[in-house]
């Protein structure tokens, strides 16, 4: 009787290995009329618990079991987080990621949080006024063709 359990638990295992295998996406594939190909791939730094992406196609917001939203751009790089409360979870965004909204289920709560994105403009070389050293700079383009 004993060795029947052994046996059952090993060809559980068995089973269970081989079957987490055959789950494994291939990198492309065919099956009946529908032909897939993965496009990208980057590891997330902890577990997913949600995910969307703006419809530019520039972001993706994926929300972690550790209680923050990590946004991503197109070429996989980390661009920030943003903390939530442990109890979000679902994520959805406004068209052009300009907002962030949240839902907890533990509250009862739906949340729009405004998000902005910092862009470093490249002013080497271009004249300028003021000090050099201003936390702040305005470029104007005027040479529009």
């Amino acid at each position: 009787m004993k060795y029947s359990k052994f046996f059952m638990a090993g060809l559980a295992c068995l089973f269970i290995t081989s079957s987490a295998h055959a789950l494994t996406l291939p990198q492309e594939g065919q099956n009946g009329r529908v032909e897939w190909k993965v496009m990208q791939s980057w590891p997330t730094e902890n577990k997913t618990v949600d995910m969307v992406h703006s419809l530019d196609g520039k972001y993706v917001f994926i929300l972690n079991d550790k209680s923050q939203v990590q946004i991503y751009n197109r070429q996989g790089q980390l661009q920030g987080s943003i903390p939530v409360s442990k109890s979000v979870s679902a994520i959805d965004i406004a068209p052009q990621g300009e907002a962030l909204y949240l839902i907890d289920n533990n509250t009862n709560t739906f949340k729009t949080v405004s998000v902005s994105f910092v862009v470093n403009v490249n002013i080497t070389d271009s004249p300028f006024k003021g000090p050099v050293d201003a936390p702040v700079t305005i470029a104007v383009f005027t040479d529009f063709e």
